[in-house]
Formats: structure tokens, C-alpha cells, sequence
């Protein structure tokens, strides 16, 4: 039976989680991860229906118009909080600010994202297995653990089989995680990655700011290796 999804409510927290048909690989290339970075970017916005096209031509008419007071500001329909891009699938934590924001925000990525991969690579049908999969983040541990559990999703990249034998050589697997560019833990320890595209001074602010949050990982990857309560923010 299909998975049933949780109503998504404003101002709430959710964990999403989008997949490849099959074992199609969504990343290609390092071109590729840019262009679903930019997406990210550009698809938040209550403007609908938008393509990136439309919105670069936007811009440069509002630019041209009024050069002194140009703005990009965006009205956003969602707070994009982490996110790990994996060559199959993508985990996001987002939390709802205008109704429906995250249904259209996700509509609008896999449908622009799909697009650009299809023209490039002459491939036709579906890129993305049917409609995402969202779980709610209701409590402080789930809120905590899952920037864990998105942040360390490289590891597999470095260590296939660690979930099954552990973390083998925990101090490469800190440095690979802090120098993995398509994700949003660069930014959280300090490094100038893509900080325009996640909000994190809340959850900053209560781990102790970069240095606080920074330990709390490496420490999971040293001594622990597993996240209590994992059903409570995963569904894969």
C-alpha cells in the first residue's frame, strides 16, 4: 500500500525525501548537483507556475527598470533548513511558511530539475519516483537527530557498507563530510559553501553556534556511529 502522507502544516518542520526511478543516477556530474543547487534557489518562490528562464528574464527587466533599487527578494513558500544531495536521491529538511509551500516547492524542483536533465542527456519519461515522501519533525531529539542523519547521508560515498560494519576510518570520513560540496553541513561548521540557500541561525543558535554543532558530529562518527529513535526521522 502506499505510504500515506502526513498533512503539512504551516510553520512545521519536515523531513522530504526524493528518489531516482529505479537506480537512475539524478547526478551526472558536478554541472548537474549546480544546476539542482540553483533550483533550490530559484523555485522558491510563491510565483507560479515559473520557470528558471522566466525568472532570469524577471530579474533583468526588474534590474534594468530601476537599477538603485533592484531587489531579488523572493516571497518564499518554504525555509530550506539542510540538505544532502546523493547521486540517486535528495534529502531536504524544510519547514512549511506559506500553505501547500512544500507540495509546489517539490513540484516545481522535480518538474524544472527533470526537464533540464531529460534535454541534456536526450532522455525521455520520468526522472523521479512519484510524489516525494515527507515525515514530520515534532520533537526536539527528532529535530536534533535529523540534521544528524541528512549531514552524515555522504559517508556511503566514502564507506558503502558502514551502517553494516561500522565507521572503519573516522577521521577521513570527517574531513570527506566537511569538504562534501552538495550539502548543506559546510555551511553549519563554519565554511562559506552555499550559505545563501539555507536558514541556520535557529538551530546554530541552540547547538552551540558552528564549533558546538561541528563536535556533535564528529563526535557521532567517532563513538557512535547510529542515531537513536531512527524511524522517528527516516523513511527509506
Amino acid at each position: 500500500m502506499p505510504i500515506k502522507r502526513p498533512p503539512l502544516i504551516n510553520n512545521e518542520i519536515y523531513h522530504v525525501i526524493t528518489r531516482g526511478v529505479g537506480d537512475v543516477a539524478i547526478f551526472r556530474n558536478k554541472d548537474d548537483y549546480y544546476r539542482a543547487i540553483f533550483s533550490l534557489y530559484e523555485f522558491n518562490t510563491s510565483v507560479t507556475p515559473i520557470t528558471i528562464r522566466e525568472r532570469r528574464k524577471a530579474r533583468i527587466k526588474s534590474k534594468k527598470a530601476n537599477r538603485e533599487q533592484f531587489s531579488d527578494d523572493r516571497d518564499l513558500i518554504v525555509e530550506i533548513l539542510a540538505f544532502c544531495f546523493m547521486p540517486n536521491h535528495i534529502h531536504l529538511l524544510l519547514r512549511q511558511i506559506k500553505k501547500d509551500g512544500i507540495s509546489q516547492f517539490m513540484r516545481k524542483f522535480g518538474a524544472g530539475y527533470a526537464t533540464f536533465f531529460n534535454n541534456k542527456y536526450d532522455r525521455k519519461g520520468h526522472l523521479f519516483q512519484g510524489r516525494f515522501r515527507a515525515i514530520h519533525i515534532k520533537t526536539n531529539d527528532q529535530f536534533k537527530n535529523i540534521f544528524v542523519y541528512i549531514h552524515t547521508n555522504g559517508i556511503s560515498l566514502l564507506e558503502p557498507k558502514w551502517k553494516e560494519n561500522g565507521i572503519k576510518n573516522p577521521e577521513k570520513v570527517i574531513e570527506f563530510l566537511g569538504n562534501y560540496k552538495w550539502s548543506s553541513y559546510p555551511d553549519y561548521i563554519g565554511k562559506n559553501n552555499f550559505p545563501s540557500l539555507t536558514k541556520r541561525d535557529f538551530f546554530l543558535k541552540i547547538m552551540g553556534g558552528t564549533k558546538g554543532y561541528r563536535k556533535i558530529v564528529e563526535d557521532w562518527i567517532k563513538y557512535k556511529g547510529e542515531i537513536e529513535n531512527l524511524d522517528d526521522v527516516v523513511l527509506e
